[in-house]
């Protein structure tokens, strides 16, 4: 029997270190046996995710199946959650009773979105980070839209918490899904969307938002998010409301569909794992991203913390967990091979946001673009990430009959 390799978590990290491990030669010796645990059932590029409230995309686009991904490549896809992980007997136990044995495992399973943070967010708020959460965001929508076509509301009323990355590529998309009929605004605790973003990005998404009507609410904090019944403080029916705080103010603002886009927090699989870990509760790696003092544990993506060759802290980020599968494929062979692992090295390739159906920022290695040209550009950069050649091959064939059949459809 090869030495078992599991990998827990199938997004960038977890499913992109599985392929690179499939590729790699295993000459002169047995094959390991190689196992990729997720509890879904399909991979989610997750920076297209947006795409699907817009449908400018569809989900088998950015949301393949894993079976189909893995296919011919000797990985095996198990669908369940790792309920513990035995340090000394190096075994997995999954929620549905399986026992996985491991000699090296990758721990990928990512982070989740704090909606602990503020009363009733929990209850009333959508997060927006996997394929169901999406599913449910376009169920809500479906629901207000024909309320609206039916008379029974003039307008839908969406807040967004935090002016990041997500909170604004949503706010783009739903402004411009709604248009006339739908009020938008995101909430943001300092003074400044983007906070972390080049200038260039922040600014073109400052006029995108502008443009399209969204309000910002800058120094503002969601004190409480709740309901409020029909004639309670004048409220003609059962609502959801928040509670902002803006300058020692507090104003109740209805709102009809609340999405969550700040905080995140390590899963509780992470949590109880006697590893060292930082004051986040991110398990601490070597530059091999190795964990300090396991050298058959690595970890990487959200639920990492460490810095590369250089030095530099590694952002918990798409971009970052993408290239940490190169080197984690390659350090879990070098381990098994008695090759000489290699030091994880950093490469800020910069950022991409889309601002609407046909327009995106770029900035990165030297170049600045928005627009037209930036959403094409992209697109195509996504579509060279996507995890394998089949399904890039797939979806590039589609995006570029779409707008034929589009057209077709249409003269019909």
């Amino acid at each position: 029997m090869g030495p078992k390799i599991c990998i827990l978590g199938g997004g960038f990290g977890g499913l992109y270190t599985a392929l690179r491990l499939s590729q790699l030669p295993w000459d002169g010796g047995v094959k390991p046996e190689i196992t990729l645990v997720d509890q879904n059932d399909r991979f989610v590029f997750l920076p297209l995710l947006y795409e699907l409230l817009s449908q400018e995309l569809e989900s088998w686009e950015i949301a393949p199946p894993f079976e189909e991904l893995l296919a011919n490549t000797g990985v095996r896809f198990i669908q369940g959650k790792a309920s513990s992980l035995s340090l000394d007997a190096q075994q997995v136990q999954l929620e549905d009773g399986q026992t996985l044995h491991y000699d090296r495992i990758v721990l990928a399973v990512g982070g989740e979105t704090r909606l602990d943070m503020v009363t009733g967010a929990a209850d009333h708020a959508i997060p927006f980070r996997t394929l169901e959460d999406a599913y449910r965001v376009e169920e809500r929508l479906r629901q207000l839209e024909q309320e609206l076509a039916a008379g029974q509301r003039d307008r839908v009323r969406v807040a967004i918490a935090g002016g990041g990355y997500s909170g604004v590529e949503l706010a783009c998309k739903l402004a411009e899904r709604l248009g006339s009929e739908g009020r938008v605004r995101i909430i943001e605790m300092t003074d400044q969307i983007l906070r972390n973003s080049p200038e260039f990005n922040r600014e073109s998404a400052r006029t995108a938002l502008e443009k399209q009507g969204v309000w910002l609410d800058l120094e503002t904090r969601i004190e409480a998010v709740r309901t409020q019944e029909a004639g309670e403080e004048g409220a003609e029916a059962s609502e959801l409301v928040m509670d902002l705080k803006y300058k020692e103010q507090l104003d109740n603002i209805p709102v009809d569909l609340l999405l969550w886009t700040v905080g995140t927090s390590v899963v509780p699989l992470v949590k109880d794992l006697p590893l060292p870990k930082n004051e986040r509760q991110q398990i601490l790696v070597d530059n091999t991203l190795q964990v300090t003092d396991h050298p058959n544990l690595f970890a990487l993506g959200d639920l990492a913390y460490g810095v590369d060759a250089d030095g530099q802290p590694v952002p918990p980020t798409a971009q970052a967990a993408f290239q940490q599968a190169d080197y984690a494929g390659w350090n879990v062979w070098a381990s098994l091979r008695n090759k000489p692992l290699l030091p994880f090295r950093y490469q800020n390739l910069g950022e991409m946001m889309s601002l609407g159906s046909d327009a995106a920022t770029l900035t990165g290695l030297g170049i600045t673009l928005n627009g037209p040209l930036a959403h094409v550009a992209r697109r195509m950069i996504y579509l060279y990430r996507m995890p394998t050649l089949d399904h890039q091959l797939r979806v590039g064939f589609n995006w570029i009959t779409k707008p034929l059949q589009d057209l077709l459809k249409d003269v019909a």
